[in-house]
C-alpha cells in the first residue's frame, strides 16, 4: 500500500445489521482520525453531519450492500461487518474485516469461520435453535474500539 493509498483508506459499514454502539464508536473515531466512514444498507440511515460519515442506500435485494461494499473498497479499506461471506470477498480484494463485537477476520481463520457459519445456518435449517446473540457486551465493544484503533494506527503509519 503506498503513502496515497493509506491517506484516502476508508471504512465501509455493512450498516443494515450494524449495532448502533458501534456506529457511535466510528462516528467518533471518523471525526478524530479523519477518516470517511460510509454506511451501506438498503434502508434509508441516519447520520450526524460530518463531511467524514456518509449513507449509501442502495436497492433492496440478496447480497446488494455487500456487492457494493465490495466494488467500491480499495487495498486497504476496512470493512466492519458480521457477514462472514463478506468478509472472506473484502480479505481476497486486500481489505480489512472486523466484526462488530471486535473479531478482526483474516485469511487465516477465514475458512474455519465459514465452516462454521455453514454449519449453523444448516441447523437453523433444520430448525434447532442456535441462539444467534445480538447484545453487544462491553468487553465486545471495548475489542471492537481496540481493533478500530489498531487500524487507524497502522493508517497513519503508512501516510
Amino acid at each position: 500500500m503506498t503513502a496515497q493509498d493509506a491517506t484516502d483508506a476508508k471504512i465501509w459499514v455493512d450498516g443494515d445489521a450494524c449495532p448502533t454502539v458501534i456506529k457511535d464508536i466510528l462516528f467518533r473515531a471518523a471525526e478524530r482520525a479523519q477518516v470517511h466512514v460510509t454506511l451501506v444498507a438498503n434502508r434509508a440511515l441516519r447520520c450526524p453531519p460530518s463531511r467524514y460519515i456518509h449513507a449509501l442506500q442502495v436497492h433492496d435485494g440478496f447480497d446488494v450492500a455487500d456487492s457494493e461494499i465490495v466494488a467500491r473498497l480499495k487495498l486497504g479499506d476496512l470493512a466492519v461487518t458480521q457477514d462472514i461471506p463478506l468478509a472472506a470477498r473484502v480479505i481476497e480484494k486486500g481489505g480489512v474485516a472486523i466484526s462488530p463485537r471486535g473479531e478482526r477476520y483474516t485469511r487465516d481463520n477465514m475458512a474455519e469461520r465459514l465452516s462454521m457459519r455453514n454449519f449453523m445456518e444448516d441447523l437453523r435449517n433444520i430448525g434447532v435453535y442456535t441462539n444467534n446473540r445480538s447484545a453487544s457486551h462491553a468487553r465486545e465493544r471495548q475489542s471492537f474500539a481496540n481493533e478500530l484503533d489498531g487500524w487507524l494506527v497502522e493508517r497513519s503509519r503508512q501516510k
